[in-house]
């Protein structure tokens, strides 16, 4: 946050190109920001080129407003060549985000603040269609999570459950965040607020399933010295399923279920059903998108068909 009156340097570059966002004058304020608040929320974004704050600020909050779809407008004024409403309104530092309703100031905040609360305040001001539906947050989660981006993933589960405190697939995934975070006690204590009748959902039965198979113990060493016995005997079905299991618990799923399917390629039967039955848990932990999960399900198939 810049306190006014700091030094000053160059113009800015000219305003985002968005039906939803534009530039604004003191000249400009009444027909920009006062009239058309009146028909929606109108945000205002009070900067100055010499800002950095501002810099980091700005291209969040024009994200967040283009990605609200319309549900609210944004003007942004440079106040060093518009100072007047900005002194009007008292401001004394900035960035100053000043949202206007029905003609007047109706909420505020200061400083580079998170995304996150970025979009929070947009949700609050203007309603439930000012940002994407709880469906399009959990697929972009998804997204995020699928590409081991395991942040963004998890404030986006946790922005959920801010709202949905119960929602079984924002709990699940953030309980998968933990999970790959390598913090297996949170990511159970996530599994056991959803109610039993429930942890049949596939995204629960999914971690569900990812926590059993990390509950075997399983360190690096335990699996180079499987592969060297495994390498002295590849007929010792036991032996390999030992290493798929402790791959499995590493999370390591396309080489686990690589030698699931040897053994079973072998002796579809084997031990019981023993191979099969932990290659299920694998496609379930993994999910169904995974790659793992429709390759090694293809493969699967026709073994028991052939």
């Amino acid at each position: 946050m810049h306190i006014l009156g700091q030094g000053k340097p160059a113009k800015p570059a000219a305003g985002a190109a968005s039906a939803h966002i534009k530039d604004g004058t003191d000249r400009t304020f009444v027909q920009d920001v006062i009239q058309p608040s009146r028909e929606q929320p109108v945000i205002v974004d009070f900067w100055a080129p010499w800002c950095g704050p501002c810099k980091a600020l700005g291209p969040v909050l024009e994200k967040a407003v283009d990605a609200a779809g319309g549900a609210v407008k944004l003007v942004k004024i440079n106040i060093d060549e518009n100072p007047a409403i900005a002194g009007q309104l008292g401001v004394r530092s900035i960035p100053a985000v000043v949202a206007f309703k029905d003609g007047r100031p109706a909420d505020a905040f200061m400083g580079a603040v998170p995304e996150s609360d970025v979009k929070a305040f947009i949700a609050k001001l203007g309603g439930p269609a000012a940002g994407p539906s709880t469906a399009e947050l959990l697929a972009e989660a998804e997204n995020a999570l699928d590409a081991d981006d395991i942040g963004a993933a998890a404030e986006i589960y946790a922005m959920i459950l801010q709202q949905e405190q119960d929602n079984i697939e924002a709990l699940s995934g953030l309980a998968h965040c933990y999970l790959k975070g390598g913090d297996q006690v949170r990511a159970q204590s996530l599994i056991d607020m959803i109610p039993p009748a429930n942890r049949s959902h596939p995204s629960a039965a999914s971690v569900i399933s990812a926590l059993a198979l990390a509950a075997r113990p399983a360190e690096p060493d335990e699996v180079r010295a499987l592969m060297s016995k495994l390498a002295a005997n590849p007929g010792d079905h036991a032996t390999r399923f030992d290493l798929a299991e402790a791959l499995s618990a590493l999370s390591r799923h396309d080489e686990a279920a690589e030698h699931l399917l040897t053994i079973l390629e072998a002796d579809l039967g084997w031990n019981e059903g023993a191979a099969r039955a932990q290659l299920l848990k694998i496609f379930e932990a993994a999910g169904p998108k995974a790659e793992v999960s429709k390759s090694a399900r293809r493969r699967l198939s026709a073994l028991l068909f052939r």
